[in-house]
């Protein structure tokens, strides 16, 4: 049997340490002081000064091909990796029931009972090649970004595919151990990215944040990774799942604190009000690619495992915390939007919304009814293809007039007819505009929500209602309007940058015209986990009780 997943995370891995492996040379910046220095004394040192300014272009050429090999050995690792999941999805068995395939179990820590074990379901599936799909359109959107970096930007790209390697492994785990160590492991190259390769003053300060309050969510979630093995015998999932599992006979008060610890990491992930600050300060402070996999992916991880470690691990403690996370949902949703609407800044504006759309997926995974799971499964994927388009187009903004400030822009599609469209498309994805993906998920979990209590949906709704207003409200400040001098000279795509956002906005219309291909997948994993979830939880929903071990 082929090992695909071990596979998918050593390519990014290899690709990562043949960039780090490149010959150092002076950086651009280096050179150029070295020119100006020479510059400075030539009068003097007439000779001198030659030779120095002679040698400062070679450096420069040198250092500007070193990180023009990282970018290629970064997009090629990246598409490679694409490609050999890609195959491995084409022999998915979307009949199946909703298990776990493409297994791989190697003993790790033996001793310990730690696994190197993989596998994926129909939502680890659509992750994982979610992920696949962004990193190398980030590439591209990145290709001229870190120039003015000591290394040219090579560092950055690295770090790119250590993070995807990362992904690719949090969303495969099947050992509990395993998932934790890829989801701390996470926390290193974003880190850099924001702190050494991000924008503004602030950028080492957000970064910081970031790492203290994820930080703190993983030291929370050993504790019950730790709890989890002297209770359930073993790490591997196949064994900690199940009526017969030790897990499922351990008491209900400490199957309570077991799920409060991996709920607060995940809702710090998520993130989830009111552990979310983090957020805007790390979009706001990061590189457009680097806030794509924070928003588009990283934060996936934090609903993820409510949906599969949350109420598949503990499903007798699931009924005693729906109605408290459907109330922080809602609260999500409302709060998230409002302060959308009041930003100034694209980049935080564009994060504030993320809170409001986890709030949605949050609410679906524990509505616990198959449309509203289905919808909130989907809805990250397709939250992850909005989203990121949404801000790589808003990169490309920055990257031409050097600020995120909306105040700062206006009249675009005057002169940039073609960055105006696709920020209108990316837009409309992100109110979930019927016809595009996001709109098909949030449907399916307002549907699900509704059919498990009317009072929650209703109260959702006006999420849709705000949402509407800060996305148009954005593109009203920045695309119409009478164009400044200043913005006159403002160039419109090119055609790297069509081919970074093109593949999501086809993406983002094509799903939202035939989702069922996405929806086969996710299905029949949706199905196990709305049956496991459910099995203690009768009464949590349309009465608005929930009962500690009732029956259907």
């Amino acid at each position: 049997m082929i090992p695909w997943l071990t596979i998918a995370i050593a390519l990014p891995v290899i690709g990562a340490a043949l960039i780090w492996a490149l010959p150092r040379v002076k950086t651009t910046q280096a050179a150029a002081s070295t020119e100006a220095s020479a510059s400075a004394q030539a009068t003097a040192q007439a000779g001198a000064a030659t030779a120095t300014a002679t040698k400062a272009p070679t450096a420069t050429g040198a250092a500007g091909s070193s990180a023009e090999t990282a970018k290629r050995i970064a997009l090629g690792f990246s598409v490679l990796t694409l490609v050999v999941l890609a195959a491995m999805a084409l022999r998915f068995d979307t009949s199946a029931a909703g298990g776990l395939q493409f297994e791989e179990v190697y003993p790790w820590i033996p001793r310990f009972g730690v696994h190197f074990a993989l596998g994926v379901d129909g939502i680890a599936l659509t992750l994982i090649l979610m992920s696949a799909v962004l990193v190398p359109l980030v590439i591209l959107a990145a290709w001229n970004e870190n120039e003015d970096r000591e290394d040219g930007g090579r560092g950055y790209f690295a770090l790119i595919l250590v993070l995807e390697a990362m992904m690719i492994g949090v969303f495969a785990a099947t050992d509990v151990f395993l998932f934790y160590v890829f989801f701390e492991a996470m926390l290193i190259p974003v880190y850099f990215m924001i702190g050494r390769y991000g924008r503004g003053e602030e950028r080492a300060k957000a970064a910081v944040k970031f790492l203290l309050y994820s930080l703190a969510g993983g030291l929370i979630m050993l504790v019950a990774v730790i709890g989890v093995y002297v209770i359930g015998g073993s790490f591997l999932w196949t064994d900690l799942v199940g009526e017969g599992s030790a897990l499922a006979a351990v008491d209900p008060a400490t199957a309570r604190w077991l799920f409060l610890g991996f709920f607060i990491a995940f809702a710090i992930k998520a993130p989830m009000w009111p552990v979310h600050t983090w957020l805007p300060s790390a979009a706001g402070a990061s590189r457009p690619g680097t806030a794509v996999l924070l928003v588009g992916v990283l934060d996936k991880v934090g609903t993820y495992g409510m949906l599969r470690y949350c109420l598949e691990l503990f499903p007798s403690a699931v009924s005693w915390f729906v109605w408290p996370v459907v109330g922080l949902s809602l609260v999500s949703i409302v709060y998230g939007a409002i302060l959308a609407i009041g930003q100034s800044d694209m980049m935080r504006l564009i994060a504030y919304t993320s809170v409001s759309h986890f709030g949605f997926i949050t609410l679906g995974i524990f509505a616990l009814t198959p449309q509203a799971q289905a919808g909130a499964a989907l809805y990250m994927v397709n939250h992850g293809f909005a989203t990121g388009a949404l801000f790589l187009v808003v990169g490309f903004l920055v990257a031409r007039r050097g600020s995120s400030l909306i105040e700062d822009y206006g009249g675009v599609q005057k002169v940039a007819p073609k960055l105006a469209g696709v920020f209108l498309i990316a837009g409309l994805a992100g109110l979930a505009l019927p016809g595009l993906a996001p709109f098909v998920s949030e449907f399916l979990v307002f549907v699900g929500v509704y059919a498990f209590n009317p009072v929650p949906a209703i109260i959702a709704a006006s999420g849709v209602v705000l949402a509407a207003l800060y996305i148009l409200w954005m593109y009203q400040r920045t695309m119409t309007g009478q164009t400044p001098a200043r913005l006159s000279g403002l160039r419109d795509l090119s055609p790297r940058e069509m081919w970074a956002v093109g593949p999501l906005l086809a993406l983002i219309i094509a799903f939202g015209l035939y989702p069922q291909p996405l929806l086969n997948v996710i299905n029949p994993a949706v199905e196990r986990t709305v049956e496991v979830g459910t099995a203690d939880t009768a009464g949590a929903g349309a009465d608005g009780a929930s009962e500690e071990g009732g029956e259907e």
